[in-house]
């Protein structure tokens, strides 16, 4: 074999594997939905320690969303399969949330439908153009999410009445941005699909 044919031969890319510690961290999180949802029933939003518990679960489950990300960045193992877990386990941890808050007469059941209404719509664009790409968490979408996170841990925290007024202004800046950051998402779905209508 000549130089110039060993020249342009194509690099060797390392596939990463499926199964490594950032997606771990996202089995993780999907595992604590139930665990959290239990703790807030064994509460009935009542019992000061439940909720207490609740709220650390959800917290500790909250944290593996950015550790997850940082990891996979940090080390390369980034995949198809985790940027398309990650906001599905985001949005099961929080859905579950926002769902037993309305449930137990804590949040209204319009706040709860506005973001599962987004929350939901953005994962079916992404599994719709996922063939053309992946929609991955912008800037806006993190915002959100530590938006929603904050609210809902407000919410669970058993909160003296002057704090717990504050609980729905960090609920109204969350709702706020989870709407804008949607209409985001779909402009980008369309984007990617702009260019295999052309081809057509």
């Amino acid at each position: 074999m000549t130089p110039t044919a060993e020249s342009t031969q194509p690099p060797v890319v390392a596939r990463v594997p499926v199964l490594n510690a950032a997606n771990g961290l996202t089995l993780l999180r999907l595992v604590l939905v139930p665990v959290f949802a239990a703790s807030v029933v064994a509460s009935g939003t009542t019992h000061a320690g439940w909720r207490i518990a609740a709220c650390l679960i959800f917290a500790v489950a909250s944290v593996t969303d950015l550790v997850d990300g940082w990891i996979a960045r940090r080390f390369g193992l980034v995949t198809s399969v985790g940027k398309v877990a990650d906001p599905i386990a985001d949005k099961a941890l929080t859905g579950a949330a926002l769902l037993l808050l309305s449930w137990y007469d804590l949040l209204p059941w319009w706040v709860t439908g506005v973001i599962l209404a987004r929350e939901l719509g953005i994962t079916a664009l992404r599994f719709w153009v996922i063939r053309h790409g992946v929609i991955a968490a912008s800037r806006g979408g993190k915002i959100k999410t530590a938006l929603q996170i904050l609210a809902i841990t407000w919410y669970l925290w058993p909160m003296p009445a002057g704090l717990a007024a504050v609980g729905p202004w960090l609920m109204a800046a969350a709702v706020g941005v989870t709407v804008v950051t949607g209409f985001d998402y779909v402009a980008q779905a369309l984007r990617l699909r702009r260019p295999a209508r052309e081809d057509a």
